[in-house]
C-alpha cells in the first residue's frame, strides 16, 4: 500500500509517500480502506519528534480518518466489513489501509461524507469533551474560544452553540472573525491589536458586560491565554487543550486562589485509550447534532496524498480556518 512515512523525525519536508506492508487486523481490531484523514496540529509535533508518544520509526502519522472497513479480526462486534466508519488512532491515519482497534471505530451517518467524518474526528471530540467532561459546562454559560477559526476551535464553537451557550471567539483577522460568527460566534474579539494585555479584556467586557466569562476553551497558549485569562468570572473555568502559539504560559497560583479558577487540563487521547466506550458515546451524540443539522464542520481545502506538504504546511504556518484534509484511495 501507499503510506506518508516518517522515516527520520524533523520538518514537514521529512514526511515522505512511500510503500509499506499491508496491515493485516488483530484480534479486537478492524482493518479500515482509508478515504480521508485530516490533518492536526499533533501530526506536526509527531513527525517533528516533539510530540508526548512517538511510535518506532518508519511509521505513519494521522490521528483521525474515515473509510470502509474490509475486514474484522476475531471477537470484533462493533463494525462489520463493507461498513463506512470513522476512528481516531494514535498514528497511522495517513496511509491507504490501517488496522484500529474496533472499539475506535464509529460508523457513519449515512448522510455524512468521508471528509466530512475525518474532519469531525479529534477536533470535534476535543471540543466536546473540554466543554462537557472537563469544563462542566452549564447551560446558558458564556463560553470564550480561543483560536475560534481553528480546527478545535471552530468546532469549540459549534458545539458550544448546540449546547446552548453564549459564545465569545478570539481571533486573529478579520476574515477568520467572519468564519467564526458565520458558524455560530455571538462575539468576536480580535488577537490581532496593540497591548493585547488590555485590549483583549476591555473587548470582552464591552462585549457581555465586567462579569467576565464562565468557561474558557484555550488551544492556542502563550500571549492569547495570559490575555484572556483576565477576562474570567468568579469560580470560572479554563480548559488548556494545546499551545498552538508555541509558548507553554506559566499561571501564579495566587490568582486562581483569589478569583476561586479552576484550571483543568485536557489530554484527549487518554480518553480514546482508557474509557473508549465513553468517547463512543459522545461520538453519537455529536453525529446526531450532526443530523439535526447543529453542527457542520468546516473544510478549508482538501488534498491528495501527494500533495501532503501543502496540508501540512497549511497547519503548520497558522493559516488553518477550520480543517485541512487528506484525500486518500478511491474518490
Amino acid at each position: 500500500m501507499k503510506a506518508l512515512l516518517v522515516r527520520e523525525h524533523g520538518p514537514i519536508e521529512n514526511l515522505e509517500l512511500g510503500d509499506a506492508p499491508d496491515p493485516v487486523p488483530k484480534s479486537g481490531e478492524a482493518l479500515i480502506e482509508v478515504r480521508a484523514a485530516s490533518v492536526n496540529f499533533p501530526d506536526l509535533l509527531v513527525v517533528g519528534g516533539t510530540y508526548q508518544k512517538l511510535p518506532p520509526r518508519p511509521f505513519s502519522p494521522g490521528k483521525d480518518l474515515a473509510g470502509v472497513v474490509t475486514a474484522i479480526g476475531e471477537g470484533v462486534t462493533t463494525c462489520r466489513p463493507g461498513e463506512r466508519v470513522a476512528a481516531e488512532i494514535e498514528f497511522g491515519a495517513y496511509a491507504e489501509k490501517c488496522a484500529v482497534p474496533a472499539l475506535n471505530c464509529h460508523t457513519m451517518p449515512a448522510s455524512m461524507s468521508y471528509v466530512e467524518a475525518a474532519a469531525m474526528g479529534l477536533a470535534y471530540l476535543t471540543a466536546h469533551f473540554s466543554l462537557v467532561e472537563r469544563g462542566m459546562y452549564r447551560p446558558g454559560e458564556i463560553v470564550l474560544v480561543n483560536g475560534a477559526a481553528g480546527g478545535v476551535g471552530l468546532a469549540a464553537v459549534q458545539v458550544a452553540k448546540a449546547l446552548g451557550a453564549a459564545v465569545v471567539a478570539s481571533v486573529g483577522s478579520e476574515e477568520k472573525g467572519a468564519l467564526a460568527k458565520a458558524n455560530g460566534a455571538d462575539h468576536i474579539v480580535r488577537t490581532d491589536v496593540p497591548d493585547l494585555h488590555e485590549t483583549f479584556r476591555k473587548q470582552v467586557f464591552d462585549a457581555i458586560g465586567p462579569g467576565g466569562v464562565d468557561l474558557i476553551i484555550d488551544p492556542v497558549g502563550g500571549d492569547v491565554f495570559d490575555a484572556s485569562m483576565r477576562t474570567i468570572a468568579w469560580s470560572g473555568r479554563i480548559v488548556i487543550v494545546g499551545f498552538a502559539e508555541g509558548r507553554v504560559p506559566q499561571v501564579k497560583a495566587g490568582i486562581l486562589l483569589v478569583k476561586n479558577i479552576a484550571l483543568i487540563g485536557l489530554q484527549w487521547s487518554d480518553y480514546r485509550d482508557r474509557e473508549p466506550e465513553k468517547v463512543r458515546r459522545v461520538q453519537q451524540e455529536l453525529y446526531r447534532m450532526y443530523e439535526a443539522g447543529k453542527l457542520k464542520p468546516h473544510v478549508m481545502a482538501t488534498f491528495p496524498m501527494a500533495d501532503h506538504q501543502k496540508a501540512l504546511a497549511i497547519v503548520r504556518d497558522r493559516r488553518a480556518a477550520g480543517k485541512v484534509v487528506l484525500t486518500i484511495g478511491e474518490p
